[in-house]
């Protein structure tokens, strides 16, 4: 199942509250961005940089060879994209990455989580892979988390939505949908719930 599944990391903000690039927080002797690429228990993934992208390509070198074509890190084929229209927020780093892995293979389903939520452990992940549906949503005592996966069909129809648009955004995209055609999991794992956008936030982090 996860194979046939994308991740997309979302990392084209400003991160002007953390002061960096969230995706260039030092983790584990390298940097955050890696942390959660080694993490991810499926084999490709996506990269979406825009605000910043040069300083991730001079911290990462490799990265700016994803952007011409995908390359191998640890045994993951990950291929980046930047998104030149940043300032329309999350929503169009999305759109731009969807648009490119359409090209490439537009029926996987996709994992979407932002680059300043931290992926679930191997167990979780599988938990989210294992259930089917149009969405599916991980849960933490009730509350929704990342990453969210979503099927072709659902994804597909995000393409052609006006990042101008005050509608253009996952969270309202999803709720247009109906319930029966979104799936929750509940993991035990509360990470899914974080938001790392200061340095407060990524002491007690690391702490944790």
């Amino acid at each position: 199942m996860e194979r046939d599944t994308t991740l997309i990391i979302l990392a084209g903000g400003k991160s002007s509250r953390m002061g960096l690039p969230k995706g260039l927080l030092k983790h584990k002797d390298s940097f955050w961005i890696l942390s959660q690429v080694e993490g991810f228990i499926g084999e490709t993934i996506y990269i979406g940089l825009g605000y910043d992208h040069q300083r991730y390509f001079d911290a990462i070198p490799w990265l700016q060879q994803a952007v011409e074509k995908p390359q191998l890190h640890q045994q993951k084929k990950v291929r980046v994209v930047i998104n030149k229209t940043p300032q329309f927020g999350l929503f169009s780093t999305l759109q731009t990455i969807l648009i490119d892995h359409q090209m490439q293979r537009a029926d996987k389903t996709v994992l979407i989580t932002p680059i300043d939520v931290p992926l679930p452990n191997t167990k979780n992940q599988k938990k989210i892979f294992e259930k089917d549906n149009l969405l599916v949503i991980p849960k933490y005592k009730g509350k929704n988390g990342h990453p969210v996966k979503l099927a072709p069909e659902f994804w597909c129809s995000l393409l052609n939505i006006d990042v101008k648009d005050p509608e253009a955004r996952l969270d309202v995209q999803i709720k247009k949908r109906n319930a029966s055609e979104i799936s929750y999991v509940e993991i035990n794992d509360a990470s899914i719930l974080k938001n790392l956008n200061s340095p407060k936030d990524w002491q007690n982090y690391l702490n944790s």
